[in-house]
């Protein structure tokens, strides 16, 4: 697997360095589409509906059309949004797992630890697992700014992207409303049915099965010969991004401050103050004493 992402799971002062890997593929069939009469393969063109001149994929800029005016924006306009060069993972929130809507769960990426020392990265998981908790986490990708969820699978942690509220869809059809009556016999009927397939989930065990039998037609079809050569017409660059280390950090000491911060700032100034008022007093008492 190959990284498409490196920075930092932050909460508090504790830094976790981290690389981000898709943890999902895709194993549909990929097609293109070709003519039918000799199988030459069909291009799409990018062509200006102004000068009609066909436009290479530099020179090409993203617009917005309110239905009136339409405004260009500019691959140096989205380098200056500051989700654009944002490579920290921020923690806003601990929720207890149930929470958790599923519906709101998009792709999901594997974690890695950077650096020297995992240790950070160790005490996080640990510490989300045996709390049963989940890390609402706010992250940059691709310039977009996603909500996301940090939770654990095993010896790693995974960050799974989440849809914001607002792109959640509000259920408004009539079936929801029914007053369909469910008799006890019926219930029963259905409970029975319910036992009968329950057991453990195996995801092994499942197969896309339109998939499996695609791909079998086309290994046929090579077989019989009915294929022809075609050029290639796409490479890859096979570009390995470079480790970067990590700092290791005093987890202990880091802890303790963002608690004391979070609580109200300044554990120590408070004692600091505290520690000074009380010898005040001390010397106060004295003098009245005296």
């Amino acid at each position: 697997m190959r990284p498409i992402w490196t920075g930092a799971i932050t909460f508090g002062l504790v830094n976790v360095p981290v690389k981000l890997y898709g943890a999902t593929e895709d194993h549909d069939v990929k097609f293109h589409q070709v003519h039918d009469a000799d199988g030459g393969r069909i291009r799409y063109e990018r062509r200006c509906e102004v000068c009609g001149e066909k436009v290479e994929y530099q020179h090409i800029d993203k617009a917005y059309d309110d239905g009136d005016r339409t405004v260009i924006v500019t691959d140096e306009d989205f380098k200056s949004l500051p989700a654009a060069e944002h490579n920290e993972i921020d923690v806003v929130q601990f929720v207890p797992n149930d929470q958790v809507d599923p519906i709101m769960f998009e792709k999901p990426y594997f974690l890695e630890p950077v650096g020297k020392s995992p240790k950070s990265y160790l005490l996080l998981r640990e510490t989300l697992e045996k709390a049963d908790q989940t890390a609402i986490v706010k992250f940059s990708l691709r310039q977009k700014t996603r909500l996301g969820a940090l939770r654990t699978r095993g010896k790693v942690m995974v960050l799974q992207g989440m849809l914001w509220a607002d792109e959640v869809r509000e259920v408004d059809f009539p079936a929801v409303s029914s007053r369909a009556k469910i008799s006890p016999q019926e219930l029963k009927m259905s409970a029975a049915l319910v036992e009968q397939f329950s057991g453990d989930f195996h995801p092994e065990e499942f197969e896309d099965d339109y998939q499996a039998e695609l791909q079998h037609l086309i290994d046929e079809k090579l077989e019989q010969g009915d294929a022809f050569d075609t050029a290639t017409t796409f490479g890859k660059a096979d570009e390995e991004e470079s480790d970067e280390g990590g700092d290791v950090v005093d987890l202990m000491e880091a802890l303790k401050k963002s608690i004391d911060r979070k609580r109200g700032g300044g554990g120590a100034e408070k004692k600091a103050a505290a520690s000074s008022g009380s010898r005040s007093r001390a010397t106060s008492s004295k003098k009245k004493g005296a």
